[in-house]
């Protein structure tokens, strides 16, 4: 099955704990700590690196790639639709000044596409261009994207009211704050500094999960 075929309910299920790499140097410490998050049941994995060349995106890219599919994770590359084709991820995610989806669909068909959206008119669009799924937010004030705009837990709830698509919240969120988003209609959660800061990833990764369980996310 063509990933960009997936039903929406499976795709739901599989963007439930999405993490997004931070900018670290190290690169060791940063498959260390993805692969930390992934054992602690991350669902999705985000190669996010504003500042890197592009030979240390394509290798970190190529490492991220094999643990994912060794866990049946769901790998996403932010942005470059270059470096996604040449280690087969799973699709890109593309904000509001990126190529758009319609444009990533093109060179890329089989791909899934997400889009970053921090109102309703910005998720309409993109659900009308063809997105998989929304990256929403922010949802609360963040550091790891500390220009994002803000959306909050009242726009997340509108959003998610007003399209049919999955809806991965986005933005502050940490296990305390969790249950909130959920009850605001986000499908899953995305998160940086929660897991790729925490002392322990993999603990971080499985509190999430369970915060989410028992809030019926």
């Amino acid at each position: 099955m063509k990933l960009a075929q997936m039903t929406k309910e499976e795709l739901r299920r599989r963007l439930r704990l999405y993490v997004v790499t931070d900018e670290r140097k190290d690169t060791q410490s940063l498959l260390d700590t993805t692969a930390a998050a992934i054992q602690g049941g991350a669902t999705a994995i985000q190669l996010r690196r504003k500042a890197d060349l592009g030979r240390h995106f394509v290798d970190l890219a190529y490492a991220i790639r094999r643990m994912t599919r060794e866990a049946d994770v769901l790998f996403f590359v932010n942005d470059r639709v270059d470096i996604a084709l040449l280690c087969d991820a799973d699709g890109i995610h593309v904000g509001q000044d990126d190529l758009s989806c319609m444009e990533v669909k093109k060179l890329f068909p089989d791909a899934l596409v997400g889009v970053s959206a921090a109102g309703v008119e910005e998720a309409l669009a993109a659900e009308q261009q063809g997105a998989d799924y929304l990256g929403v937010g922010a949802v609360y004030p963040t550091n790891s994207k500390p220009d994002a705009d803000f959306t909050g837990l009242e726009g997340l709830s509108l959003v998610t009211q007003s399209v049919s698509l999955p809806v991965v919240a986005i933005g502050g969120i940490n296990v305390e704050r969790a249950s909130s988003v959920l009850k605001a209609g986000a499908d899953g959660i995305a998160v940086v500094s929660a897991v790729m800061s925490a002392d322990d990833p993999r603990m971080a990764s499985m509190e999430l999960i369970h915060r989410m369980e028992i809030s019926g996310g």
